[in-house]
């Protein structure tokens, strides 16, 4: 008999051990988690503060719901045949909501669910005037998301916001706790120096190290992320800052000439843009059924 082939979850846990810094590409959309895929990633990171930016238009400061989120996560799993880790912020409420949290997006197709212990609703990680749970309560809101998944291959990943309110040290002792409480996987946010970041990567269980272009995150290389032992590496906001960028360039070029002309080189081309959505495989779709 033909042993049975591994899910998403399964892959993503021989994927995310420590010191192999796995990258993790922020998709904010079904377009980018296919971009990223077509770019060579093996996984895939949802991005809140992405879909807050790109969905509503608006800062991460915690007012996407968790069905638009979920929402999200349905299409872009819909598209992207590796694994996806998505950002719950907060749970979007105490241990109740957590649990109800953590059985929607396990359904939308998650293979690892990050959750954080700042107060709902809450910010973007690298703002200031950030503010944190007691770690008791958090605590209480991982154990009830440990037991709300139903694949025990889901993994529930503990992100502390404390570095920034309680100092480096009382993070740490939260990250430790957050284990203790049933957290596959631990997310120390913001550290300032390479030190800080060497001591979370020390920490003998998988870590995720967040680099934000801008951000209060130093970007170290990824061999020495390996060397410190990290599992993953978040680019939460690179694929979103590009476009961005793309758009502006494009668009202030129209704007200020009233035509693209020569300046097409700003443009994916609409062939390419036809190939990346896979249209050659609907157009077979509708000849097999028409």
């Amino acid at each position: 008999m033909k042993p049975m082939p591994q899910s998403t979850r399964q892959q993503f846990r021989a994927m995310l051990t420590p010191g192999s810094a796995l990258i993790l590409p922020g998709v904010a959309n079904a377009l980018a988690a296919r971009v990223v895929a077509d770019c060579g990633f093996a996984a895939a990171y949802v991005t809140g503060a992405g879909i807050a930016n790109s969905f509503l238009g608006i800062p991460d400061n915690g007012l996407v719901t968790l069905t638009e989120l979920a929402d999200h996560v349905i299409a872009i799993r819909d598209v992207f045949a590796g694994p996806l880790m998505v950002d719950a912020d907060t749970g979007f409420g105490n241990a109740l909501n957590m649990r109800r949290t953590v059985k929607l997006l396990e359904r939308a197709g998650a293979d690892a669910i990050q959750i954080e212990d700042q107060v709902f609703p809450k910010r973007c990680g690298h703002f200031d005037g950030k503010e944190v749970i007691p770690s008791a309560e958090m605590v209480a809101k991982i154990k009830a998301a440990v037991d709300a998944r139903n694949d025990a291959d889901l993994m529930i990943v503990a992100r502390t916001d404390a570095i920034a309110v309680e100092g480096f040290s009382a993070a740490i002792d939260r990250a430790h706790a957050f284990r203790e409480a049933g957290a596959d996987v631990g997310f120390v946010e913001a550290p300032t120096t390479p030190e800080q970041i060497a001591q979370i990567g020390r920490l003998p269980w998988p870590q995720l190290v967040n680099v934000v272009i801008g951000g209060k995150t130093p970007e170290l290389p990824n061999e020495r992320l390996r060397e410190l032992g990290f599992a993953g590496v978040l680019y939460a906001n690179t694929a979103l800052q590009a476009a961005i960028l793309g758009m502006q360039r494009a668009l202030a070029h129209l704007r200020q000439h009233g035509r693209i002309g020569d300046a097409a080189d700003l443009l994916s081309s609409f062939a390419e843009r036809q190939r990346l959505v896979d249209l050659g495989a609907f157009q077979a779709l509708e000849r097999k059924y028409r």
